[in-house]
């Protein structure tokens, strides 16, 4: 790839400039941060946000090459590809994934799980449902993002108290990604849990060891916990292409570390969790359910995935005083939080190695 060919050579010239050195990272595009961006008119000024303050030398993004200071955004409306300066990415995706509202520390642990998805994706470089040219898309895909034009419609009058605080979110996490092994990684997130994150290989098949799952118990008081969902006999059936015996739905027979449903028999066959929440579309794989005659009431607790960074608890962590990197070694075990700059020599450091043995 041409990008990458660049970076090398790049690379080359700092070594022997003896300049501070790069780095980038992203997601795997089969494990997305978050299925749902949480819609931006729910959110509500709390307090008067702070001024944004200028990034700090030390995490200056010049540092970074050219190629990389700029995001190549497949915009899905307009079929387009959008040149985004690097951090002003960052704070279109914060601006989309999280309420503005939120404390700064949850903000800022936000920016570093777009950032390091970001660098990720670029480091990987093979993402087939991408157009020719692109990084990354505007959806769910990768990580919603929208500009400041959009933002503008969005928002409206609050734009400029909101993307203060995003901006400001942004700047003084700048350069900083989230790493495990001196790789970027895999920093899945999702709205809001059961009062638990999940382990990743019981919601996807890939076992992550710094997606554990651990305790939130800020999340129990989101407005996201509970959920209900009622259905017709009839459309139970026809979602799960099943047929129910009698005035029974299925048995749960087992759940998950995190307390989702694992595996569960409805007339005859199973299913884990996470196929009847997709199939049923519930807010989340914990579930329980009664029938009432020709209804099926469904309870469902927390919403999203489950997997990495709950949103809201890291806000609830924020509000307790903890800063972002308290946040973010919470959610993702094991991690490091790194400058960019130093991640990418030492991937390309690797991969040079790699190919000079094979």
């Amino acid at each position: 790839m041409v990008k990458n060919l660049i970076i090398v050579g790049l690379i080359f010239m700092i070594g022997i400039l003896v300049v501070p050195s790069i780095l980038v990272t992203s997601f795997p595009s089969e494990t997305p941060g978050v299925e749902e961006p949480i819609p931006a008119d729910t959110e509500t000024k709390e307090t008067e946000p702070a001024e944004a303050q200028p990034a700090s030398e030390e995490n200056a993004g010049s540092t970074l090459p050219a190629e990389v200071q700029t995001v190549s955004v497949f915009r899905s409306s307009s079929e387009m590809i959008e040149e985004v300066p690097l951090e002003e990415y960052i704070a279109g995706v914060v601006a989309s994934e999280m309420p503005a509202s939120y404390e700064m520390e949850a903000l800022k642990a936000q920016a570093l799980t777009a950032r390091t998805y970001l660098f990720r994706q670029i480091m990987d470089g093979h993402d087939l449902s991408l157009p020719e040219g692109a990084d990354v898309t505007d959806t769910v895909l990768h990580q919603v993002f929208k500009n400041e034009e959009e933002l503008i419609e969005t928002w409206g009058g609050e734009f400029e108290w909101k993307m203060s605080r995003i901006r400001q979110a942004v700047y003084e996490t700048e350069g900083q990604v989230i790493t495990f092994e001196d790789e970027p990684i895999t920093a899945t997130f999702f709205s809001t849990s059961n009062g638990y994150t999940e382990n990743s290989e019981e919601y996807w098949e890939s076992e992550f060891p710094y997606l554990r799952s651990v305790e939130s118990p800020w999340d129990v008081e989101s407005p996201r916990y509970k959920g209900t969902r009622e259905l017709s006999v009839g459309e139970f059936q026809q979602k799960l292409q099943v047929e129910l015996a009698g005035e029974g739905i299925g048995e749960i027979e087992s759940r998950t570390t995190g307390g989702r449903v694992a595996k569960v028999t409805i007339g005859g066959k199973t299913f884990s969790g996470r196929e009847i929440r997709d199939a049923l579309e519930l807010d989340s794989s914990d579930f329980s359910w009664e029938r009432q005659g020709d209804r099926i009431l469904i309870e469902t607790r927390g919403w999203g995935h489950g997997v990495g960074m709950s949103q809201f608890g890291a806000d609830g962590m924020a509000k307790e005083g903890y800063t972002y990197r308290d946040i973010i070694q919470h959610y993702y075990h094991g991690v490091s939080i790194e400058e960019a700059s130093a991640v990418l020599v030492k991937h390309e450091e690797n991969e040079n190695l790699a190919d000079d043995v094979g």
